[in-house]
């Protein structure tokens, strides 16, 4: 199954929820530190309770790189657990040149086996090549995120009155020969959202920054809703994999992976 099969699969069955696996030692429940392998057991018992629920996950990597050998291994380890009907997404923010880039790909692709991954594509078309080869694939490109530096670049006016970011957008549309690109949009840039939908097309969207980075669902759900179109994934980390970290943290990232899919569902009637 490819990844867009996947994805749409989900989105099918008004699933577009992406749970976000930040997992830090720091901030999960503390009856698990005692285990073995603690943030194994929490990512386990994390996706236990919420793959029937959810469209996708999104491993960060840098939660797990900073570990090293133990980190990698983690994040091997944590993708086995994912059942094979469900996207996985590297969000590894790649976008380097060459050969590197060549590597970084084969990485993600060819040993993590991931279904998508996260690129910023600030050195152009060559330092995307190299994960554009992999049909069946999507590579969620940064358009506009949801961080507040997105003013720094991502807003910059060009010379047409355009912005930076806009064109960044047309430009993935050009390198989408392989139907394997999408893009990441911040939930939070609602209006910037609502002005930039059509101007997507058909590219899959990852939107990052609800809930904990104050993004609202319903209004990302009514924006697409009124432009005809899903094929999105919305991402929950915090808000999900921390909602409750006592030992019922199980069943509490269950019931508000149930309560966004509710509202998703709810606001899609309307």
């Amino acid at each position: 199954m490819t990844a867009q099969e996947k994805l749409t699969k989900k989105n099918n069955e008004q699933k577009v929820i992406c749970v976000g696996l930040d997992s830090d030692l720091n901030k999960i429940p503390s009856h698990l530190k005692s285990s073995e392998s603690p943030i194994l057991e929490f990512n386990k018992s994390i996706i236990e309770s919420t793959y029937k629920f959810a469209a996708a996950y999104k491993v960060n990597f840098a939660f797990y790189e900073k570990d090293g050998a133990e980190g990698f291994e983690l994040i091997e380890k944590t993708i086995r657990l994912i059942p094979d009907d469900i996207l996985i997404i590297a969000d590894a923010k790649r976008g380097d040149i060459g050969n590197t880039s060549q590597m970084y790909a084969s990485a993600v692709y060819d040993y993590f086996k991931c279904d998508a991954v996260t690129i910023h594509p600030y050195m152009g078309s060559d330092s995307v090549n190299p994960f554009l080869e992999n049909k069946g694939k999507i590579n969620f490109i940064l358009a506009l995120t949801s961080n507040k530096g997105a003013n720094d670049f991502e807003k910059l006016r060009l010379e047409d009155g355009s912005f930076l970011f806009q064109n960044v957008i047309k430009k993935v549309k050009e390198w989408n020969k392989n139907k394997n690109c999408g893009i990441v949009f911040g939930a939070t840039q609602i209006e910037e959202l609502s002005e930039n939908v059509k101007l997507f097309g058909d590219l899959p969207v990852l939107l990052p920054g609800i809930g904990a980075q104050g993004g609202s669902l319903e209004d990302v759900i009514k924006v697409f809703k009124t432009n005809n179109r899903l094929n999105i994934l919305i991402n929950s980390s915090r808000g999900i994999i921390y909602k409750d970290i006592s030992n019922k943290f199980t069943e509490s990232a269950k019931n508000e992976i149930i309560r966004l899919n509710e509202i998703v569902k709810n606001t899609l009637k309307l």
